[in-house]
């Protein structure tokens, strides 16, 4: 049930509103059709939030990948 509007949430967005569905349903008081929902709302924050950290992740293997491969090739032109 992803949106185009959660693919939009940036990651502090969708973490704090993640917090937020998880405070209510720790607090109870809520229907059961109302804690499903927001059970399931919970999950696709979840899901926007280890997309935006995956990507950070590839982004930081991919910047220390060129970096080890930058001090490689001068280490090597060096000798």
């Amino acid at each position: 049930m992803s949106s185009k509007v959660d693919e939009a949430l940036g990651y502090e967005q969708a973490r704090d509103e993640l917090i937020e569905v998880v405070r209510r349903l720790e607090a109870g008081g809520t229907t059961l059709e109302e804690s499903l929902a927001l059970w399931e709302r919970g999950e696709e924050l979840a899901k926007v939030c280890r997309r935006w950290l995956e990507g950070a992740r590839a982004r930081l293997d991919a910047a220390l990948a060129e970096e080890a491969a930058h001090e490689e090739k001068n280490g090597d032109d060096a000798g």
